[in-house]
């Protein structure tokens, strides 16, 4: 045999031990599936963040312009029109993103769980998705965030309220920019 049928054969044996070891039997692929049905609820949630995370953030930014900006008569009518643009980008984007999630989770999240869990670990995870319990505890989700929620901002809102007006400062001291009027101290608490 000569060097490069050798070496050929030898190639050709790895890819076939590398292909046994990713192979995914049918029933474990189905289990895997299932999961990424049941989750997709979940994987909707992750899509709804990435369209609705960097929106609130563009919306707090324009808010804090209102306030310095506009008179103070007409914020109010700003913050709404400001509000109904992000609404409509939400609209037009959610779908857009949730779909792409969609398509995408069975290449990205199936792998993981194709080689990380046993058959008998799917299956344990698609009886826990089934179960009346969980399914009940997925309805309480949103109670037991906004329950949190409320009581995290009421706590921590006045600090952080704070902490932000101080950065905000310092920012506009970096970029040149002069401080809001009446900011002076109010970071501080001076």
């Amino acid at each position: 045999m000569t060097k490069s049928a050798l070496l050929l054969a030898t190639l050709l044996a790895f890819t076939a031990v590398a292909q046994a070891q990713t192979a995914v039997s049918p029933q474990k692929q189905q289990l895997v599936d299932q999961i990424l049905q049941a989750q997709q609820a979940g994987i909707d949630q992750v899509a709804r963040q990435l369209v609705e995370q960097p929106a609130v953030q563009l919306l707090q930014r324009a808010a804090a312009l209102v306030r310095r900006n506009v008179a103070a008569d007409q914020q109010q009518a700003m913050g709404q029109a400001l509000q109904a643009d992000v609404r409509k980008y939400a609209e037009d984007a959610y779908p857009v993103v949730r779909d792409r999630a969609r398509a995408l989770a069975p290449a990205t999240i199936g792998p993981v769980l194709a080689e990380k869990m046993t058959e008998a670990e799917l299956q344990e995870v698609l009886a826990v998705f089934r179960s009346e319990a969980w399914r009940k505890f997925q309805t309480l989700a949103p109670d037991m965030q906004k329950a949190l929620g409320e009581k995290l901002v009421a706590e921590v809102k006045p600090q952080m309220e704070t902490r932000l007006k101080a950065l905000d400062q310092t920012m506009a001291k970096r970029l040149g920019l002069t401080p809001p009027a009446g900011a002076s101290g109010a970071a501080t608490g001076k």
